[in-house]
């Protein structure tokens, strides 16, 4: 059995592996595993996130939605001026991770919003 390191945050021992990440249960505080320290930032350097009017985007950054979007297989819609707090980049197409008040968890592309 391996033995994680403790949170570089709070320094908690229950420090668990979620895909390339560690994560802590306690702080939730979540950073790349030791073995990836170095391709995670050169990763980072690589991929760069513009919002609709090309400003970068960065995890946590807040945003707005600047097109109404219809959501596939429901009757609800984003509505333009929608504001979306603590996103969190990821790979692919829609390249935004987030939790829209009164919607739910849903992934944006990051060309429908501009930067808060």
């Amino acid at each position: 059995m391996s033995t994680l390191p403790h949170c570089p945050q709070c320094q908690s021992e229950f420090v668990y592996a979620d895909g390339p990440l560690l994560i802590c249960p306690e702080c939730a505080h979540e950073w790349p595993a030791e073995g990836n320290n170095a391709d995670a930032s050169e990763d980072d350097a690589a991929r760069v996130v513009r919002d609709a009017v090309g400003n970068v985007l960065q995890d946590g950054d807040a945003v707005t939605v600047v097109k109404d979007l219809k959501i596939k297989g429901s009757s609800l819609v984003v509505k333009v001026g929608t504001k979306v707090r603590s996103i969190r980049l990821i790979e692919g197409d829609h390249n935004i991770d987030c939790k829209i008040d009164g919607i739910g968890p849903m992934q944006l592309k990051s060309e429908f919003v501009k930067k808060a």
